[in-house]
């Protein structure tokens, strides 16, 4: 076999076996760092965590959606703020001159400018008022 061949393996054969402690090491990690016995719940709620407090009702909820328009709302305002804060950070290394400072300038009061656009749109749409349904009147059988 050729030694360029046989050293080439070497690589491959060496990457595929780091490969296959990064994927199978934190399983073999997790088995070995994990409790044996679980801890004793007779005489208490019978549940596998317990807080101290009885549980009150069920945990499968329906969320309305005013909940999910504003954590998506979040994320869009948290994306916007990873790429302010470079540009903010290159700003007054960025171009020479006052006509390169005053584009870049220019270019984020735009798109701060768009950024309230949609505060203001979503607070038209009242997505920040956060308003309880009132609950359904139990009925009394009998």
């Amino acid at each position: 076999m050729d030694t360029t061949l046989g050293n080439n393996l070497i690589y491959v054969f060496g990457y595929a076996a780091v490969g296959l402690v990064f994927a199978f090491g934190p399983l073999l990690l997790v088995y070995l760092l994990s409790p044996r016995t679980l801890r004793q719940t007779i005489g208490k709620s019978g549940q596998a965590i317990e807080c101290g407090m009885v549980p009150i009702g069920d945990a499968w909820i329906r969320y309305s959606a005013v909940y999910y328009l504003y954590a998506l709302v979040f994320v869009a305002f948290a994306v916007d703020v990873l790429f302010l804060i470079p540009v903010a950070l290159v700003y007054n290394s960025a171009k020479a001159g006052f006509h390169g400072s005053f584009v870049d300038l220019v270019e984020l009061v735009i798109f701060v400018g768009i950024l309230s656009l949609v505060i203001i749109y979503a607070w038209k749409k009242g997505i920040f008022e956060w308003t309880r349904k009132p609950a359904a009147p139990q009925s009394n059988p009998g």
